[in-house]
């Protein structure tokens, strides 16, 4: 697996000496567990759990008025905490992936505050799986690493809006808000769970052209 993620690596630098932009965005994570059980029946003793993500990669133009792609690496981490009358109990997860990714300005020249400010519309999909997983129940802790319903291939579909200035002939800020939900392709037991995700990010954009 290291190796794989190196050649990742190796692959998303060789293609950044093409691209426009390199971008790195970082931020919270606030992630709600959905979990089902063998018997088909949904947990409400789940609450949602914050986490920190962090992506690198790059970003260009597609070719398509007003329309630029993006890809890179991501790190998520996915947490929840729980309770019960009995019982108190935390999960502590994180994945690394990919993330690829289409975004849309929605102003002109002409209706822009001004020209170095936009408002981009987004919609990526990240492919993950998990590198670290714990779960404590009373203070006791278990491994998540061999649970199906955790690892895998964790697939996330996003979709969010990005507030983006550009400083300088350098670089630009960005402020956005991601909804993000998970699907695990790989989970064939009967027991599912889902991530709920919103994400507040900062990014910080940097021309190499």
């Amino acid at each position: 697996m290291i190796k794989n993620y190196s050649l990742l690596i190796l692959l998303l630098v060789s293609i950044n000496l093409f691209s426009q932009e390199i971008y790195f965005n970082t931020g919270k994570n606030y992630t709600n567990y959905r979990y089902k059980n063998a018997d088909g029946q949904q947990s409400n003793d789940l609450q949602i759990g914050t986490g920190n993500f962090y992506e690198v990669g790059f970003t260009k133009p597609l070719g398509i008025k007003k329309v630029s792609y993006e890809f890179g690496l991501s790190f998520n981490e996915y947490n929840a905490i729980g309770s019960s009358s009995d019982n108190s109990y935390r999960w502590d997860t994180q994945y690394l992936g990919i993330h690829g990714g289409l975004s849309y300005s929605l102003l002109t020249n002409k209706n822009k505050p001004k020209k170095d400010f936009d408002i981009l519309l987004g919609a990526g999909l990240n492919a993950s799986t998990i590198v670290y997983g714990k779960q404590e129940l009373n203070g006791i802790y278990y491994d998540l690493m061999n649970q199906k319903e955790f690892s895998g291939i964790l697939l996330q579909p996003s979709v969010g809006l990005v507030a983006k200035y550009a400083f300088s002939s350098v670089g630009s800020l960005s402020l956005g808000y991601n909804f993000c939900q998970s699907i695990n392709i790989t989970n064939n037991s009967d027991e599912k769970l889902t991530f709920r995700t919103n994400q507040i990010k900062l990014g910080f954009n940097f021309n190499i052209d």
